[in-house]
């Protein structure tokens, strides 16, 4: 009994703290109270009601009513709040039961909280679980289709690898440091997850089952839809990894690393395919492989977003004869794109060309309708002319040229360059001085003057120029994803040698993107929402926690608070009763 009073006094002094705090301490003190309360049900089980969490303060206090016509003392749960219509503090009141004359307990009231508090002061266990982002993730999981696709190809892995994915979702830790996380939270498998079965289950996620996985994912994802592709760069310490090679690493590190191409959806804003490639592959050689790849898993016809950098007419010539379509920019500095500029350069900047984007921004717009390679069919090429764009692309075709004279002097030419090799630059090589390179500044003036400011997108498809525009523009989702993979999915370094670890690994962080992607979607739609990132979603979900008691007690869950409740609205999340 005298430990009960003296725990009851420390919750009253911290619901006293609660009242006066600021909101930034508060919230570091609710994460230290549920740690010292999980430690707390599982000796003194008792004063887990009175832990319940309501946004801004505690349920730690009681008053007591004594009626003098019965002599009965009733007993109320005091919780303080914030009136934003008076604008002044207030309490609640809440009625658990009667005080007991004789002994001081409370003889609880028939309502199921009081049941509990009942069993708690009876000296009942309790076992608690953090559950609110699992709930999060349960339903998201189920509305894209992602469970239901998952368990159909590895009804056997199912809940290891979706339990996995949450873990990288909500925390985007290492793998390694799973096993604490899998003892406090709810997840799909419902057991502690040891390293050791980590490991094992990486080996046995097998290729066959993750390109049925993807066969079907692309066949969801698969419309009217346009895909954007791009290739990021994952650097890794591995010296035994087939795949890791050294290469163009996109964040700038000297490290060897393994090359990631994703497809993305545009309208559906989800990941759809993702391909592993070793890494020492130039973007640029990418695209054919693949649309091999998808052919094999039986995909339909693909309208493909691209940059500049996956121009070539190989790739062009592949994709018309695989009946894909495309939509990409090219480099004014073709000799083929500069013909077609001089046809309209003239008129381009004709008031009929105007086209406002916005109120900062006005393009000159033209299309020239083109017959492509041998079979002559049909592309679009849009024109865009930008007088304020001309100074910045002044500047990025000086960085290009010193970047194609040092490819050249290094030794390490790109094919694709080799047409500006020839045009903007004179090479030498004597037996006595060597190799020689300049600038044929004739060649430069004349680009500068006459080019910059335009900029072209070629497209199979879209013959309105600002509808290539739009699409071409909102390619930015797959970058998205890729910063969504490196900063918050653990993904900037791969810390797994083996191969076949390694690809169910990128697996497990491709449906982990897949979810985060969908959260990112809806959030953003909300004026509350979208000012949180994903992480901090889950952060404010963490805090959710279901307290289950033993014997015929039930369980409870946490109160909620204000941003709590207002994910569980936006997310359509229903807290069971």
């Amino acid at each position: 009994m005298k430990k009960t009073i003296l725990y009851k006094r420390i919750l009253i002094l911290f619901s006293r703290m609660c009242v006066t705090m600021k909101k930034s301490n508060f919230l570091l003190l609710k994460h230290f109270l549920l740690i010292l309360g999980l430690h707390f049900y599982e000796k003194h089980s008792y004063i887990a009601l009175f832990i319940t969490m309501k946004g801004t303060f505690f349920m730690a206090s009681q008053t007591y009513h004594h009626n003098k016509k019965t002599g009965a003392t009733y007993v109320y749960t005091v919780e303080s709040y914030w009136d934003k219509e008076k604008k002044a503090p207030r309490n609640k009141q809440v009625y658990i039961g009667k005080l007991d004359k004789q002994s001081g307990d409370i003889i609880p009231s028939q309502r199921k909280k009081k049941t509990v508090t009942q069993g708690l002061l009876a000296g009942v266990s309790a076992e608690t679980q953090v559950v609110g982002p699992a709930m999060l993730l349960d339903k998201l999981a189920k509305d894209t289709g992602l469970a239901g696709i998952v368990r159909r190809c590895f009804p056997r892995l199912y809940s290891e690898i979706m339990s996995l994915v949450y873990f990288i979702v909500q925390k985007g830790l290492p793998l390694s440091r799973s096993e604490a996380w899998s003892i406090r939270h709810l997840h799909p498998y419902g057991k502690m997850i040891v390293s050791q079965r980590i490991s094992e289950l990486l080996l046995e996620i097998s290729e066959d089952d993750r390109q049925k996985f993807l066969a079907l994912w692309m066949s969801k994802m698969a419309g009217n839809d346009y895909f954007c592709y791009d290739i990021t760069s994952i650097s890794s310490y591995s010296k035994e990894n087939e795949y890791v090679r050294y290469g163009y690493n996109r964040d700038g590190e000297h490290l060897p690393q393994v090359n990631l191409a994703i497809l993305f959806g545009q309208k559906s804003q989800l990941p759809a395919y993702y391909r592993r490639m070793p890494g020492n592959i130039s973007d640029v050689a990418t695209l054919r492989t693949t649309m091999k790849s998808m052919d094999f898993l039986g995909s339909s016809s693909v309208h493909f977003v691209l940059d500049r950098g996956f121009y070539s007419k190989e790739n062009i010539d592949a994709i018309l004869a695989r009946r894909h379509h495309f939509t990409l920019a090219v480099r004014t500095g073709l000799k083929w794109v500069e013909e077609a500029i001089d046809k309209h350069y003239e008129s381009i900047a004709s008031p009929q060309n105007y086209q406002p984007i916005n109120d900062i921004e006005a393009l000159y717009v033209v299309s020239n309708l083109l017959k492509w390679g041998d079979k002559r069919r049909r592309v679009y090429l849009h024109i865009y002319y930008n007088a304020k764009y001309a100074a910045d692309e002044f500047d990025r075709f000086t960085r290009n040229l010193l970047k194609y004279k040092e490819e050249v002097e290094s030794g390490k030419r790109v094919k694709e360059h080799e047409e500006s090799y020839a045009r903007f630059l004179i090479i030498k090589e004597t037996p006595k001085r060597g190799l020689s390179v300049s600038f044929n500044d004739e060649e430069v003036q004349k680009n500068r003057k006459r080019y910059v400011g335009f900029f072209c997108i070629l497209t199979s498809a879209i013959k309105d120029p600002m509808d290539a525009l739009t699409v071409y523009r909102t390619k930015e989702s797959v970058e998205n994803s890729f910063n969504d993979l490196k900063n918050q999915l653990d993904m900037k370094r791969l810390r797994i040698h083996s191969s076949a670890a390694m690809d169910s690994r990128i697996f497990i962080q491709f449906l982990a993107l897949i979810l985060i992607s969908r959260i990112r979607n809806i959030s953003k739609q909300d004026k509350v929402l979208k000012n949180f990132t994903v992480r901090e979603i889950m952060e404010h979900m963490e805090t959710l926690v279901k307290i289950k008691f033993s014997g015929r007690y039930g369980q409870l869950y946490t109160e909620t608070y204000p941003n709590q409740r207002k994910i569980m609205e936006v997310f359509d999340i229903l807290l069971p009763t």
